[in-house]
């Protein structure tokens, strides 16, 4: 039976292999107070055209929601397992066996790729999976073969790594290589990939190379070819899109494995939390991007279409902004699954704004601010750190999209965040007197004051322990 239904689950998948093809891919993230309901996000994925998604976890919500909707599936390994996934292969067969090989059913998810890790040698890491990462892939494949030889024939071993693995001393594409201190662990990924046909994943971020560096070349993150570009011998490179990919192609041509598929596993740009992150650029970046890929040129050395999977799908309010503030602000959607801005995804010459998630169930039009009365600011201020550090302010923070607001109004918004992060529970817009509920919604201009959608039971739990935790130390802090 059990050999049965994966038998008809490699049948499905490759009955919508051509039409999947054609589609792009996006990242489905989960760092969130509040993750909207796993079943209405894929039904709004496919009603805008998605045919693929790539997961950071075997979320079990996430997964069953995806089963039966024909959506092909990049399944995530996070890197805090590498090292047990490494040293166990027990765990590893573990792991596929819940998170894999059980939703291959008739009518089941269409996992395509199992990505081990993400952006496991990433610099900042300062070498902390460097050493697991290779053999969690391998025990991870090697698990799939002994679930059975169709299942680890048709689902791919990768893992996602930054465009940092690599660089160019030049600038030039054609001085790609990777970085010494990983170059040995990268030949012998890429001598896996290959032997398993498995694509190399990289991460390009054209915004970060932008906000990271004040000399960069504005225009040449974007793909209107009106910078002024970089040549490289008789190739002209007019975006940076295009000349990292090709970093990545030379790279790989010189250890030998330029015939290893590229994938891009994640770009996108952020619409709030810097200078250079807003909704103008953002939508400015996209419209270039599809172009582009509509096109289906490839890159000046390696032609033909190039999948990719955009960054991401909704802002996520629980992310480390460890790199920038931008961080919690990727999404193509709003926390609420509401788009942020029109898109000419098809390519069709007309920018439209894409199906929003149906059925949101959001909290009562109430919002938490600063009380008029209020006239010692210095205290309020106290209150606002306290908000800030127990929910997202990122939005009234350098450059981002209420920074414009005024003290007492930039207050307001972090008491609301924090009230609305607490599902609008009566003590959570106290601040020691200095908070007031409103039913007039304070947003102003561009500057988003977010109402919580109706959080999940588990959520509601986890939020009432921590409210009355916050209540109790506040009691023993009075006595």
């Amino acid at each position: 039976m059990a050999r049965a239904a994966v038998l008809a689950w490699l049948l499905s998948t490759m009955l919508v292999s051509i039409d999947i093809a054609q589609g792009y891919g996006i990242n489905w993230g989960s760092m969130m107070t509040h993750p909207l309901p796993p079943k209405k996000v894929v039904a709004m994925l496919k009603e805008n055209g998605f045919k693929k998604v790539k997961l950071f976890d075997a979320e079990p919500s996430m997964m069953d929601a995806l089963a039966g909707s024909g959506l092909e599936v990049m399944v995530g390994i996070p890197n805090d397992k590498l090292s047990e996934l490494a040293s166990d292969y027990g765990s590893a067969k573990a792991w596929v066996k819940h998170n894999v090989t059980s939703y291959l059913y008739d009518g089941g998810v269409a996992i395509k790729y199992v990505a081990v890790g993400n952006e496991p040698f990433l610099s900042s890491y300062n070498g902390s999976y460097v050493k697991t990462t290779y053999p969690a892939m391998k025990n991870i494949q090697k698990a799939l073969y002994d679930s059975s030889q169709e299942v680890g024939s048709k689902i791919k071993v990768t893992t996602p790594f930054n465009a940092d693995v690599y660089h160019s001393k030049s600038d030039k594409p054609t001085d790609g290589e990777f970085r010494q201190n990983i170059r040995d662990i990268m030949v012998q990924i890429l001598g896996l990939l290959k032997q398993a046909k498995s694509p190399f994943l990289v991460n390009i971020y054209p915004f970060l190379s932008l906000s990271q560096n004040t000399d960069f070349p504005r225009e040449f993150a974007f793909f209107d070819g009106s910078g002024k570009g970089v040549d490289d011998g008789n190739i002209h490179y007019d975006n940076v899109f295009d000349a990292n990919l090709d970093t990545a192609h030379y790279a790989l041509k010189k250890e030998g494995y330029s015939d290893v598929e590229i994938i891009i596993g994640e770009v996108g740009w952020p619409t709030d939390g810097g200078r250079d992150a807003n909704v103008k650029l953002a939508q400015k970046f996209y419209d270039g991007l599809f172009k582009k890929l509509a096109k289906g040129e490839g890159s000046p050395l390696r032609k033909g279409s190039v999948e990719v999977y955009l960054f991401s799908l909704f802002d996520e309010n629980s992310k480390s902004i460890a790199p920038g503030d931008f961080e919690r602000h990727w999404g193509i959607f709003r926390y609420d699954g509401q788009p942020k801005f029109p898109m000419d995804i098809n390519v069709k010459g007309q920018n439209q704004m894409l199906k929003p998630v149906k059925g949101v169930e959001m909290l009562d039009k109430q919002w938490c601010v600063l009380n008029s009365d209020v006239r010692n600011l210095s205290k309020a201020m106290k209150e606002k750190d306290y908000a800030c550090s127990n929910a997202d302010c990122t939005s009234i923070k350098n450059s981002s999209s209420c920074s414009f607001l005024e003290p007492s109004d930039q207050i307001s918004y972090a008491f609301n965040s924090f009230y609305q992060s607490r599902n609008q529970s009566v003590e959570a817009c106290n601040f020691n007197g200095m908070g007031t509920k409103v039913t007039q919604d304070p947003s102003k201009a561009d500057c988003l004051f977010p109402l919580q959608i109706e959080s999940s039971a588990t959520n509601l739990v986890a939020l009432s322990l921590s409210t009355g935790l916050m209540l109790l130390m506040s009691f023993f802090i009075l006595m």
